[in-house]
Protein backbone atom coordinates (compact mmCIF):
# COMPACT_ATOMS: atom_id res chain seq x y z
CA UNK A 1 0.00 0.00 0.00
CA UNK A 2 2.89 2.24 0.89
CA UNK A 3 4.35 1.64 -2.68
CA UNK A 4 1.10 2.28 -4.13
CA UNK A 5 0.78 5.66 -2.45
CA UNK A 6 4.03 6.76 -3.14
CA UNK A 7 3.63 5.75 -7.19
CA UNK A 8 0.28 8.21 -7.51
CA UNK A 9 2.45 11.11 -5.07
CA UNK A 10 5.26 10.96 -7.16
CA UNK A 11 3.25 10.40 -10.63
CA UNK A 12 0.74 13.20 -10.33
CA UNK A 13 2.71 16.08 -10.44
CA UNK A 14 4.34 15.11 -13.80
CA UNK A 15 0.80 14.15 -15.59
CA UNK A 16 -0.48 17.39 -14.24
CA UNK A 17 2.12 19.51 -15.72
CA UNK A 18 2.19 17.76 -19.40
CA UNK A 19 -1.42 18.73 -18.97
CA UNK A 20 -0.94 22.18 -18.28
CA UNK A 21 2.05 22.30 -21.06
CA UNK A 22 0.46 20.34 -23.63
CA UNK A 23 -2.93 18.90 -22.86
CA UNK A 24 -5.01 22.18 -22.59
CA UNK A 25 -3.03 24.30 -24.98
CA UNK A 26 -3.37 21.73 -27.68
CA UNK A 27 -6.47 21.49 -27.24
CA UNK A 28 -7.48 25.23 -27.03
CA UNK A 29 -5.65 25.86 -29.68
CA UNK A 30 -7.08 23.22 -32.23
CA UNK A 31 -10.56 24.20 -30.86
CA UNK A 32 -10.21 27.34 -31.70
CA UNK A 33 -9.08 26.86 -35.43
CA UNK A 34 -11.46 24.06 -35.41
CA UNK A 35 -13.96 26.37 -34.92
CA UNK A 36 -13.26 29.16 -37.70
CA UNK A 37 -12.97 26.12 -39.90
CA UNK A 38 -16.52 25.18 -39.02
CA UNK A 39 -17.54 28.43 -39.92
CA UNK A 40 -16.25 28.93 -43.16
CA UNK A 41 -17.61 25.35 -43.89
CA UNK A 42 -20.94 25.81 -42.78
CA UNK A 43 -21.36 28.72 -44.58
CA UNK A 44 -20.03 26.80 -47.42
CA UNK A 45 -22.40 24.64 -47.49
CA UNK A 46 -25.10 26.45 -47.09
CA UNK A 47 -24.32 28.65 -49.67
CA UNK A 48 -25.61 28.71 -53.17
CA UNK A 49 -22.31 28.21 -55.01
CA UNK A 50 -22.64 24.40 -56.07
CA UNK A 51 -18.08 24.07 -56.45
CA UNK A 52 -17.96 25.10 -52.53
CA UNK A 53 -20.53 23.09 -51.87
CA UNK A 54 -19.15 19.97 -53.00
CA UNK A 55 -15.42 21.14 -51.52
CA UNK A 56 -16.73 21.45 -48.18
CA UNK A 57 -18.44 18.10 -48.29
CA UNK A 58 -16.09 16.15 -49.53
CA UNK A 59 -13.65 17.48 -46.53
CA UNK A 60 -16.14 16.74 -44.39
CA UNK A 61 -17.16 13.42 -45.55
CA UNK A 62 -13.54 12.42 -45.86
CA UNK A 63 -12.29 13.25 -41.64
CA UNK A 64 -16.32 12.27 -40.14
CA UNK A 65 -15.98 9.27 -42.23
CA UNK A 66 -11.92 8.07 -41.13
CA UNK A 67 -10.37 7.38 -37.66
CA UNK A 68 -9.25 10.27 -36.11
CA UNK A 69 -6.17 8.12 -34.76
CA UNK A 70 -5.37 7.02 -38.71
CA UNK A 71 -5.75 10.77 -39.85
CA UNK A 72 -3.11 11.40 -37.36
CA UNK A 73 -0.76 9.07 -38.90
CA UNK A 74 -1.63 10.18 -42.40
CA UNK A 75 -0.32 13.96 -41.43
CA UNK A 76 2.41 13.15 -39.41
CA UNK A 77 4.24 9.57 -40.69
CA UNK A 78 2.54 9.92 -44.25
CA UNK A 79 2.64 13.34 -45.38
CA UNK A 80 6.83 13.23 -45.00
CA UNK A 81 6.84 10.82 -48.16
CA UNK A 82 5.26 13.53 -50.06
CA UNK A 83 7.61 16.18 -49.13
CA UNK A 84 5.68 17.80 -45.90
CA UNK A 85 7.00 17.43 -42.74
CA UNK A 86 5.37 18.74 -40.11
CA UNK A 87 6.64 18.73 -36.64
CA UNK A 88 4.37 16.90 -33.44
CA UNK A 89 2.74 19.93 -32.51
CA UNK A 90 1.84 21.30 -35.73
CA UNK A 91 0.86 17.69 -36.99
CA UNK A 92 -1.65 17.46 -34.03
CA UNK A 93 -2.81 20.88 -33.79
CA UNK A 94 -3.67 20.08 -38.22
CA UNK A 95 -5.42 17.26 -37.22
CA UNK A 96 -7.27 18.00 -34.83
CA UNK A 97 -8.31 21.51 -35.92
CA UNK A 98 -9.24 19.77 -39.60
CA UNK A 99 -11.42 16.73 -37.39
CA UNK A 100 -13.11 19.32 -35.10
CA UNK A 101 -14.06 21.80 -38.09
CA UNK A 102 -15.34 18.73 -39.90
CA UNK A 103 -17.88 17.63 -36.54
CA UNK A 104 -18.78 21.29 -35.79
CA UNK A 105 -19.58 22.16 -38.55
CA UNK A 106 -22.57 20.16 -38.49
CA UNK A 107 -23.61 21.75 -35.37
CA UNK A 108 -23.47 25.50 -36.67
CA UNK A 109 -24.55 24.58 -39.93
CA UNK A 110 -28.11 23.03 -38.33
CA UNK A 111 -28.18 25.99 -36.02
CA UNK A 112 -28.17 28.91 -38.53
CA UNK A 113 -30.57 26.52 -40.92
CA UNK A 114 -32.53 26.29 -37.51
CA UNK A 115 -33.14 29.85 -37.52
CA UNK A 116 -37.11 31.17 -39.41
CA UNK A 117 -36.26 32.00 -42.98
CA UNK A 118 -38.53 34.57 -42.11
CA UNK A 119 -35.74 36.54 -40.13
CA UNK A 120 -33.99 36.71 -43.06
CA UNK A 121 -36.60 38.06 -45.26
CA UNK A 122 -37.37 40.66 -42.59
CA UNK A 123 -33.13 42.06 -41.90
CA UNK A 124 -33.22 42.20 -46.21
CA UNK A 125 -36.30 44.40 -45.98
CA UNK A 126 -34.93 47.40 -43.80
CA UNK A 127 -31.74 46.94 -46.29
CA UNK A 128 -29.35 44.26 -44.72
CA UNK A 129 -27.13 42.75 -46.55
CA UNK A 130 -26.63 38.70 -46.31
CA UNK A 131 -23.49 39.20 -44.45
CA UNK A 132 -24.86 41.83 -42.54
CA UNK A 133 -28.30 39.82 -41.85
CA UNK A 134 -25.87 37.13 -40.78
CA UNK A 135 -23.78 38.81 -38.34
CA UNK A 136 -26.03 40.88 -36.67
CA UNK A 137 -29.34 38.73 -36.38
CA UNK A 138 -28.70 35.35 -37.50
CA UNK A 139 -24.94 34.55 -36.05
CA UNK A 140 -26.36 35.16 -32.18
CA UNK A 141 -29.16 33.03 -32.15
CA UNK A 142 -27.22 30.47 -33.96
CA UNK A 143 -24.67 30.86 -31.33
CA UNK A 144 -26.62 29.34 -28.28
CA UNK A 145 -28.66 27.33 -30.16
CA UNK A 146 -24.95 25.21 -30.77
CA UNK A 147 -23.52 26.42 -28.00
CA UNK A 148 -24.65 22.25 -26.06
CA UNK A 149 -23.16 20.94 -28.87
CA UNK A 150 -19.90 22.79 -29.32
CA UNK A 151 -19.04 22.47 -25.31
CA UNK A 152 -19.48 18.83 -25.76
CA UNK A 153 -17.05 18.41 -29.17
CA UNK A 154 -14.49 20.92 -26.61
CA UNK A 155 -14.79 18.16 -24.12
CA UNK A 156 -14.51 15.31 -26.79
CA UNK A 157 -11.42 16.87 -27.63
CA UNK A 158 -10.01 17.31 -24.25
CA UNK A 159 -9.88 13.35 -24.56
CA UNK A 160 -9.14 12.64 -28.00
CA UNK A 161 -5.36 14.39 -27.12
CA UNK A 162 -4.59 11.61 -25.90
CA UNK A 163 -4.23 9.89 -29.08
CA UNK A 164 -0.88 12.60 -29.88
CA UNK A 165 0.88 10.70 -27.55
CA UNK A 166 1.00 8.79 -30.58
CA UNK A 167 3.41 10.81 -32.86
CA UNK A 168 4.92 11.66 -29.94
CA UNK A 169 3.74 14.54 -28.09
CA UNK A 170 4.30 14.11 -24.13
CA UNK A 171 1.20 15.07 -23.08
CA UNK A 172 -0.55 13.70 -19.85
CA UNK A 173 -1.28 9.93 -21.50
CA UNK A 174 2.34 9.61 -22.49
CA UNK A 175 3.70 10.61 -19.22
CA UNK A 176 1.89 7.77 -17.61
CA UNK A 177 3.02 5.47 -19.93
CA UNK A 178 6.36 6.34 -19.24
CA UNK A 179 5.88 6.31 -15.56
CA UNK A 180 3.83 2.98 -15.89
CA UNK A 181 7.26 0.94 -17.75
CA UNK A 182 9.36 2.38 -15.12
CA UNK A 183 7.56 1.26 -12.26
CA UNK A 184 5.28 -1.88 -13.66
CA UNK A 185 2.17 -0.85 -12.55
CA UNK A 186 0.15 -0.02 -15.80
CA UNK A 187 -3.03 -0.71 -14.00
CA UNK A 188 -2.24 2.40 -11.48
CA UNK A 189 -0.78 4.58 -13.70
CA UNK A 190 -3.72 4.26 -16.56
CA UNK A 191 -6.23 4.70 -13.83
CA UNK A 192 -4.85 7.43 -12.47
CA UNK A 193 -4.19 8.93 -15.66
CA UNK A 194 -8.01 8.25 -16.57
CA UNK A 195 -9.32 10.49 -13.14
CA UNK A 196 -7.19 13.55 -14.01
CA UNK A 197 -9.07 13.60 -17.39
CA UNK A 198 -12.87 12.27 -15.77
CA UNK A 199 -12.06 15.15 -13.38
CA UNK A 200 -11.00 17.86 -16.05
CA UNK A 201 -13.85 16.95 -17.96
CA UNK A 202 -16.56 17.13 -15.11
CA UNK A 203 -15.15 20.66 -14.52
CA UNK A 204 -15.80 21.31 -18.15
CA UNK A 205 -18.88 19.85 -17.76
CA UNK A 206 -20.08 22.18 -15.27
CA UNK A 207 -18.43 25.08 -16.65
CA UNK A 208 -20.62 24.39 -19.57
CA UNK A 209 -23.64 24.63 -17.90
CA UNK A 210 -23.11 27.83 -16.26
CA UNK A 211 -21.94 29.10 -20.10
CA UNK A 212 -25.21 27.86 -21.54
CA UNK A 213 -27.53 29.32 -18.43
CA UNK A 214 -25.90 32.41 -19.04
CA UNK A 215 -26.53 32.40 -22.87
CA UNK A 216 -29.91 31.53 -22.45
CA UNK A 217 -30.61 34.32 -20.04
CA UNK A 218 -30.05 37.28 -22.82
CA UNK A 219 -33.03 35.24 -24.76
Amino acid sequence: MDKTIETIMSSILPILVAGLKVTIPLTIISFIFGLIIAIVTAIAKISSIRLLNLLFSGYVWIFRGTPLLVQLFIVFYGLPKAGIELNAWSAAITTFSLNTGAYASESVRASILSIPKGQWEAAQSIGMSYWMSLRRIIAPQAFRICLPPLSNTFISLVKDTSLASSITMVEMFMVSQRIAARTFDPLLLYSLVAVIYLLLCTVLTYLQGKLEKTSSSYV
